[in-house]
């Protein structure tokens, strides 16, 4: 959606229950903007299993260097908003 040298916005959707983003790790800063209330599955590099709880339009953040698959868990089509910080913008 957007991807310029300071930000990168990224819509991910999932049209069925088991569709993921795939293995990947964070090398930026993010927020995520879920665009549907629900859960996903967070498979992590420890292997640990967790299921989040997402609530429409209540975004939260999270460091760089999170490593997961995302997985949905939901019987309906869901999707969310990413932004990545890829810079800091210069001091004024």
């Amino acid at each position: 959606m957007i991807d310029n040298a300071r930000t990168r916005v990224t819509e991910w959707r999932f049209a069925v229950k088991g569709d993921n983003t795939g293995w990947h790790t964070h090398e930026y800063d993010y927020v995520v903007v879920p665009l549907f209330t629900g859960s996903l599955q967070i498979k992590l590099a420890s292997g640990e299993t967790i299921i989040s709880p997402m609530q429409n339009g209540v975004p939260y953040y999270r460091d760089l260097g999170v490593e997961h698959d995302v997985i949905n868990t939901n019987d309906f089509e869901c999707a969310f908003i990413e932004v990545e910080f890829l810079e800091t913008p210069p001091a004024k």
